[in-house]
């Protein structure tokens, strides 16, 4: 049976990616790297550890890997983080989570800073349980630690009694290594064929839709069908 769900940020339940993808951008720019819009913005979800050495060798990140996370933080925070909405129905979501007796975490690989506000604009601050941040772990998605300290905070809460949701392929591979299910959400701008490939169970189009199809979804009190997909 599942007792709690551990749920990203970035790109699930607030519309971040693009502007996440402008911010490395224009940051790998600055230091003399013209890269591709479409290119950055497949490796969002990951964290910065994860994401540079994609696009910079190690001997330039240990020149000026530091000063380009710096950078990066400094325009998203300034220019981007503004910008950012939540979706829709969010907190409508996690109050019927709780109304079925779901306890609730976050799990993102942005700095701690980023969730605090991410959680005032999906207004779900005061119906969390626990939460990690890329500032609490040595390693971001698709390594599992994010979600390793979110399970944590769950206390009495085992890795088979939660499912994740989340709307990167990475989400599913770091929750994948610690026994987690996944749902996975189309809202991030991730193709549903590498949603699947990566583990997740079931796709839905964003967390309103979630929402409305709870009952017969892996979090809901309904049976769920092996097969049912929520976008067919």
């Amino acid at each position: 049976m599942i007792r709690a769900a551990i749920f990203d940020l970035d790109g699930t339940l607030v519309d971040s990616v693009d502007l996440h993808a402008r911010a490395w951008q224009e940051a790998f720019r600055h230091f003399g790297r013209e890269v591709a819009f479409e290119r950055v913005r497949e490796q969002i979800g990951k964290g910065g550890d994860q994401l540079l050495p994609v696009f910079f060798s190690r001997q330039e990140l240990q020149r000026f890997g530091k000063e380009l996370e710096d950078y990066r933080d400094k325009r998203f925070k300034e220019n981007y983080l503004p910008q950012v909405k939540a979706f829709p129905q969010v907190r409508d979501l996690f109050e019927r989570l709780l109304a079925d007796g779901k306890r609730l975490a976050l799990a993102s690989s942005a700095q701690g800073d980023e969730l605090q506000t991410y959680k005032r604009l999906a207004r779900i601050e005061d119906l969390i349980t626990g939460e990690s941040s890329a500032d609490e772990v040595e390693k971001s998605k698709p390594h599992p630690d994010v979600f390793a300290v979110a399970l944590a905070t769950l206390d009495d809460i085992e890795a088979h009694e939660a499912m994740v949701v989340g709307d990167t392929p990475y989400d599913a591979e770091a929750a994948n290594k610690l026994g987690l299910q996944t749902i996975g959400v189309l809202c991030g701008g991730f193709p549903e064929t590498d949603l699947r490939a990566a583990g997740c169970l079931a796709i839905y189009q964003n967390p309103a839709d979630l929402l409305a199809n709870l009952a017969h979804s892996p979090l809901g009190e309904v049976a769920w069908p092996q097969l049912h997909d929520a976008s067919e």
